[in-house]
């Protein structure tokens, strides 16, 4: 469908006319009592000039016209698009304390910190979110919003592949992280908000302690799933021989399952990447809040087409104007 967004602008087509009008009337009456009209000014004109003179005129008229129209934003509206969204909201929040770089999980049998496997995991579940908003959200001593709620999922998967352990400081602000996230989802009206919590130790920073933000988080109707990342065993080479360590022994676990407890979300576990995996599986599986098909209309702009006929006519007139005046 053609139409005109700014139709109104089609009032300015007679302004050269009464332009034109109110100028004559103004000479006519200064020069009313300096002149007499003879009829022998008539014949000093020619014809030949006379018509370049009109047609002068037309092409004038014409770039105005077409200044008018383009004025009035000519456009085509394409055929209504229905888009449908899941309705959810997702916050990832992720741990980027220095023990996140405890090379614990393999990854095609090579030895790879926490960050890297999650980072792989995670940019294929980001994919996957077809119509959900995703966010991002990093800590360490402090929490910051890196990525705001989205569709634009490549842009959350290319800054997640970004981050850096030691970012957001050494240390781990749980509770931080977590009010950070809620205060961005509560005000949105999305009916399913969700903050995915993932972490591989305790809170030992920050102001807001993370059971409080938790109780925050349920009050306005959020859902937090929390991740506890980081293997129960590993080898690790001594002065005096090699040695099993657990390298998960600061992970506060019981915090991390009454924060899902209390906003109806879960507690996993992730030993290596195919917990991971499986866990990001069982996220997918959260049954979305469908909204009603909404509809867009491609809108096509068309002003340049007549901005720019209008605008070589003019050229075309100063360029006649100044070779005649040379």
């Amino acid at each position: 469908m053609f139409e005109f967004a700014w139709p109104w602008m089609f009032a300015a087509l007679p302004l050269p006319w009464l332009a034109r009008r109110l100028l004559d009337a103004a000479t006519h009456r200064h020069d009313a009592a300096l002149r007499v009209p003879d009829i022998a000014d008539f014949g000093t004109v020619a014809a030949a000039p006379r018509l370049r003179a009109s047609a002068v005129q037309g092409f004038a008229l014409a770039a105005w016209a077409l200044l008018v129209v383009a004025s009035a934003n000519p456009r085509w509206l394409a055929q209504p698009i229905g888009v449908t969204a899941s309705g959810r909201d997702l916050m990832l929040v992720i741990d980027l304390s220095e023990s996140m770089q405890v090379k614990d999980f393999l990854l095609n049998d090579e030895p790879v910190d926490r960050l890297t496997a999650l980072k792989k995991v995670a940019r294929e579940f980001i994919e996957r979110r077809t119509g959900d908003r995703v966010g991002l959200v990093l800590f360490g001593e402090q929490a910051y919003l890196n990525v705001p709620l989205s569709f634009d999922r490549a842009t959350v998967v290319q800054m997640l592949e970004e981050t850096e352990i030691g970012l957001a400081g050494r240390s781990t602000a749980i509770g931080d992280a977590i009010g950070l996230a809620a205060k961005r989802l509560r005000d949105q009206d999305a009916p399913v908000k969700t903050i995915i919590l993932m972490t591989d130790g305790a809170n030992t920073s920050g102001q807001i302690d993370p059971l409080r933000a938790a109780k925050l988080a349920q009050s306005a109707g959020l859902r937090i799933y929390t991740i506890g990342i980081g293997a129960d065993e590993m080898v690790v080479n001594q002065l005096f021989g090699r040695i099993r360590v657990n390298p998960s022994q600061d992970l506060d676990e019981d915090t991390l399952r009454t924060i899902a407890k209390e906003t109806g979300g879960r507690y996993f576990r992730a030993r290596d990447v195919a917990d991971l995996e499986q866990i990001y599986a069982e996220l997918d599986r959260l049954e979305p809040v469908a909204r009603d098909e909404e509809h867009f209309r491609p809108v096509h702009a068309l002003y340049p087409w007549p901005l720019a006929a209008a605008v070589l006519l003019a050229g075309g007139l100063a360029w006649r104007h100044a070779r005649r005046a040379a």
